[in-house]
């Protein structure tokens, strides 16, 4: 067994220790568990650059110590000038370059909507210290950040503003060594100082468009003033266990939920055998299947995901056409992606999960460099063809696979809870729930487990069910004498995601985990 953190005062965990030591402190001088989720966000967007980023999009599930709960919806839109025009004689909008970087970055504004609503007594200069000190005076690079940029160099370093950035002396970044971004550093004490509206209204947004226009992307100085993160009901759905929640649309978020309903009309035990693995894969299948029927901007959709997750019948009804004995069809289009999720809890009852994102490793390649920001490719997602559930259309918002997730459970406890990892989001999100809530296995056993992956999601290209080496080989092989196309990894593969998550038991109690497939941590009071 392994022993999972616990506290009573506060915890964070995160995919970086250091981001996840920024939330301690800052719960330890009194802020709130929102208070703290920003100061994670920060720490990441420096040392966690490959990841996530102030140039990208992030999502909130925020719980009230009186039980409320609220999303809020940190995704930028498309350029107003990124119109199918602009793309003219493109099979497809690129992945890397200005013209992939052509949507609003919404994460700041995510981070104000999100201390507006928390209130607290810390200022900005005090939450944003640690990321301004780590930008300024260097951070160690990861194994994580050498490996996907030596993989990724060969496009990268054709990217505006990349080398010097990242490559300064010419050469390749190696584990250990030391990584600064002094713009980076400037940009953040500007936004602790002026506030954190000045990145789409005052002076650093007339920087930031201005850099942004020189290297080739569409997204204007007007595009940046009329964002806004927008705060709503999360998604939720009533199983056995408790209530859960989860991100609405643009997001796969109701994928997220629609799983673990499926799953559970199946009769899934929490237990890794055949059985209980096909039927989280099948059930993957069918709602991977309603979301890419159904899911986009929310102002382009004619379907209600909650209408579904609230509706027993036509979920037994959805349930009721998977195959128990065979595999179905697949592959299916995949949607990749890779991203941090992390979460907070305090003693006074805040909750947050929290994730965000540039997309693929290193966004769009883009490097401003008198901000030191690296620009989100979420558009790249837009499909140019006209008509199209997901099609480029000025002022849209792109899908996305962010969903953090959070859960009311029977037994009193709350659990946040998530991943990075694009369409294994849902899934790692499903084997938490199957590990820990359903066969209660401790939080670090149920992350540390071995996983399942349906298709081809961060890192990978191909569209096989793969499974870590871990599982027993009985297993591997019934599955495949079930239809699966089943592939082995590694034990431990990154492919599968950087989970976390914390519970808080009603005595107060918190039990935070991480995964070892990252380089995370649980910082605790």
């Amino acid at each position: 067994m392994l022993y999972s953190a616990r506290s009573r005062r506060g915890m964070v965990t995160a995919p970086h220790h250091l981001a996840a030591q920024s939330g301690r402190d800052i719960l330890k001088a009194g802020g709130n568990a929102v208070e703290a989720a920003v100061a994670v966000a920060a720490t990441l967007s420096v040392v966690y650059p490959h990841m996530t980023g102030l140039g990208g999009d992030g999502f909130w599930i925020i719980r009230r110590p009186d039980g409320a709960m609220m999303a809020i919806d940190a995704c930028g839109r498309l350029a107003q000038s990124a119109t199918p025009e602009l793309y003219a004689g493109l099979d497809a909008v690129p992945w890397r370059g200005g013209l992939a970087a052509n949507t609003v970055a919404g994460t700041v504004a995510g981070w104000s909507r999100a201390l507006a609503y928390a209130g607290g007594t810390l200022p900005l200069t005090q939450i944003l210290d640690d990321a301004i000190h780590h930008a300024e005076h260097g951070m160690v690079v990861t194994e994580s950040m050498a490996g996907l940029m030596a993989a990724h160099l060969d496009v990268l370093s054709y990217m505006p503003n990349f080398k010097s950035l990242f490559l300064p002396n010419g050469d390749m970044p190696i584990a250990g060594a030391v990584h600064r971004n002094p713009a980076l550093a400037r940009t953040l004490r500007r936004l602790a100082n002026a506030g954190l509206g000045d990145f789409y209204h005052g002076k650093l947004a007339d920087l930031i468009a201005a850099e942004l226009t020189a290297c080739g992307s569409p997204v204007s100085l007007d595009d940046l003033a009329h964002h806004q993160a927008v705060a709503s009901k999360p998604l939720e759905t009533t199983l056995h266990h408790g209530q859960f929640y989860n991100m609405p649309a643009p997001t796969q978020g109701a994928a997220s939920l629609l799983i673990l309903a499926l799953a559970e009309r199946l009769g899934v035990k929490g237990a890794d055998t055949v059985g209980d693995i096909h039927c989280w894969v099948e059930a993957t299948k069918a709602a991977f299947l309603w979301r890419d029927r159904v899911i986009a901007d929310p102002a382009t959709m004619t379907t209600s995901p909650q209408e579904l997750l609230s509706d027993a019948a036509a979920l037994d009804a959805m349930a009721g056409e998977i195959d128990l004995s065979r595999a179905a069809p697949w592959p299916h289009p995949v949607q990749q992606g890779d991203t941090t999720w992390f979460g907070v809890m305090d003693e006074q009852g805040w909750a947050v999960s929290m994730i965000q994102s540039l997309y693929f490793e290193f966004g769009s390649g883009v490097v401003l460099p008198e901000t030191g920001l690296v620009w989100q490719n979420r558009g790249s997602s837009f499909n140019l063809a006209p008509g199209r559930l997901r099609s480029l259309v000025p002022g849209r918002k792109p899908f996305h696979t962010l969903n953090p997730a959070m859960a009311t459970l029977n037994d009193g406890s709350l659990l946040s809870y998530g991943t990075m990892g694009g369409e294994g989001q849902p899934q790692t999100q499903a084997a938490i729930v199957a590990r820990n809530v359903i066969a209660g296995l401790s939080l670090q056993d149920a992350i540390t487990a071995p996983r399942w992956l349906l298709g081809r999601t961060w890192g990978e290209t191909t569209t096989t069910l793969k499974m870590e080496t871990r599982f027993e080989p009985a297993i591997l092989d019934g599955l495949r004498e079930l239809g699966h196309d089943v592939e082995s990894l590694t034990p431990f593969a990154t492919a599968m995601g950087h989970a976390g998550a914390i519970r808080r038991y009603e005595d107060g109690t918190m039990e935070g985990a991480t995964d070892p497939r990252s380089d995370g941590g649980v910082a605790a009071l």
